[in-house]
């Protein structure tokens, strides 16, 4: 935990925070505090500062808190995901919520089983908990935004078009002809299909879409080993 990420009804009394459960363990027993030290906060959807210890009990954390700086600049990509399993999936958000990318769609595809959209993960408290891990992480507060399209055609001829008016559509496709481009500009629609892509119909339609397959080469990658290698080679 590099950031202690804040809600407003931690706030008691001015700017005086009192925290208990997980966050005031980990502050306790790992950070190890005194009285006196400071801490990184930063009130979720807000601004970033400093916390300083006042009182400390086996349980409690309060702190006295100024807030007075930006969070980091979100990363210019929003991430279209074939949904993938479960632990997957936990790794991948928290991960990407690291990096700043802001805007995560999750969608059926022929190869995503169907079981996969019963998991408790997709409810959204815990979709926002491997979130806010991922911000605590990179000390971010701008909690990213998920939304789940269980209908993959629907989707792509209904909405995708215009999601592409100010942003490149790119789908990672282990046989695509084109290499991934580097250093592209601008915003960025990044499509990443179930390990060994979409099917070829799902490539047509989102080609229909405006969208332009890339390869990373002939090694078929796992989704979270290809997802950072894709964003570091496109910014």
């Amino acid at each position: 935990m590099n950031l202690v990420l804040l809600t407003e009804e931690d706030f008691q009394q001015g700017n005086l925070v009192s925290l208990t459960g997980e966050r005031a363990e980990h502050i306790i027993k790992t950070i190890r505090v005194k009285i006196g030290d400071s801490l990184t906060v930063g009130l979720i959807n807000n601004l970033m500062g400093i916390g300083i210890v006042t009182e400390l009990s086996n349980t409690t954390v309060t702190l006295c808190v100024e807030l007075n700086s930006q969070a980091p600049t979100p990363l210019p990509v929003r991430l279209i995901l074939a949904l993938p399993r479960p632990k997957v999936l936990r790794r991948t958000i928290a991960a990407c919520s690291s990096f700043g990318i802001k805007e995560f769609v999750l969608i059926n595809s022929y190869r995503v089983e169907k079981s996969y959209w019963n998991s408790p993960l997709l409810q959204p408290e815990q979709l926002n908990k491997h979130l806010t891990l991922g911000l605590e992480q990179a000390k971010d507060t701008i909690l990213p935004s998920i939304r789940l399209a269980k209908r993959f055609k629907p989707f792509v001829e209904d909405e995708l078009s215009s999601l592409l008016e100010s942003s490149k559509g790119i789908v990672a496709h282990p046989y695509a002809d084109d290499h991934c481009p580097k250093n592209t500009s601008g915003h960025i629609t990044l499509a990443v299909g179930p390990e060994g892509g979409f099917i070829p119909y799902e490539i047509d339609k989102l080609a229909e879409a405006g969208f332009q397959s890339i390869s990373l080469g002939p090694r078929i990658l796992k989704v979270e080993t290809a997802i950072p290698f894709l964003l570091g080679k496109l910014l």
